[in-house]
């Protein structure tokens, strides 16, 4: 049964799923940042190229959106549909964070002509990470949805699914962070002229400034994700889904670091040839028709 006044003792409220009373002006400051990322990067993609880069823009979207329900969370903590609708947006939206870093890489070994120093061939790494992608996006979707159950027994199955997708994300995308590494390591051991051969250009005409976004993008992700697996480890009133510090620290922050990093080096700027073979892998080879169907189709045109 919810208490007659849900802001009196938010954490011991069995109607409260957040455990505690969303902060409106944290709330806003999350919102007005992910939306002007979302609005600078969409022009990005209109005027300076990078088409592949789109799924990231919808993905900042849905993530905005998820702020935008904790608004109407404050006025209404015990709300079970509006947490679920802005908790869905906030879990899966990165999903689509990662699958463009994964397509970035692509493109980016396909500009310097360096593919050869990916540890799998471009199309291989690029079937695998996206369906790798898909796959723990549907097994997170799902143990998500089933974790709002009021059946205990089902929301604790959910919180088992959900827990599984997660660290099935972190492994992939942990691996693919060690196949971006080894890729730099190659190229800087074996490839020098490559990898100085944008040396006498500005910043933003040097590869190597993209591959250090890529990084920082990469490392922004992995930081939310172990926080995501931790979380989700602890069930449903641990000491991290408790905490709106948690959250905004082993979240928000890491998020924002690895969306905004491509504000000031829009990949467009950087890669021209996306006429590239590598290039012209298909999204529809690594996760069939779906969502990300015509991912990498936009982006060969």
């Amino acid at each position: 049964m919810c208490p007659s006044d849900p802001y009196l003792d938010p954490q011991t409220d069995p109607c409260n799923a957040l455990g505690y009373i969303a902060n409106d002006t944290l709330t806003a400051v999350a919102f007005v940042y992910v939306l002007l990322v979302v609005l600078i990067q969409t022009c990005q993609v209109v005027y300076n190229g990078g088409q592949f880069m789109f799924w990231m823009v919808i993905g900042e979207f849905i993530y905005t959106l998820g702020f935008a329900f904790r608004f109407n969370l404050h006025s209404s903590p015990d709300s079970l549909w509006i947490f679920i609708s802005g908790d869905l947006m906030i879990i899966l939206s990165p999903c689509s964070f990662i699958a463009t870093n994964y397509a970035l890489l692509d493109h980016l070994a396909g500009e310097i002509d360096c593919d050869r120093h990916v540890l799998l061939s471009v199309r291989w790494l690029t079937t695998i990470s996206i369906s790798s992608d898909v796959t723990t996006l549907v097994i997170q979707a799902i143990g998500a949805s089933l974790t709002t159950s009021k059946v205990q027994s089902l929301a604790s199955t959910g919180l088992h699914i959900l827990l599984a997708g997660l660290s099935i994300q972190l492994f992939s995308f942990g691996f693919f962070c060690a196949v971006c590494a080894r890729f730099l390591y190659k190229v800087y051991t074996e490839e020098q002229d490559v990898w100085m051969q944008d040396s006498k250009q500005p910043w933003y005409s040097d590869w190597r400034t993209l591959a250090a976004a890529l990084a920082v993008s990469c490392v922004g992700l992995v930081i939310r994700s172990v926080y995501r697996v931790v979380e989700a480890s602890q069930g449903f009133r641990g000491n991290l889904s408790t905490s709106e510090t948690a959250f905004y620290l082993g979240d928000t922050i890491p998020i924002c670091l690895a969306i905004f990093v491509y504000v000031p080096f829009w990949p467009g700027k950087f890669i021209k040839n996306s006429g590239h073979p590598s290039s012209s892998v298909t999204l529809e080879q690594g996760a069939g028709m779906g969502v990300y169907g015509s991912f990498r189709h936009q982006a060969s045109n």
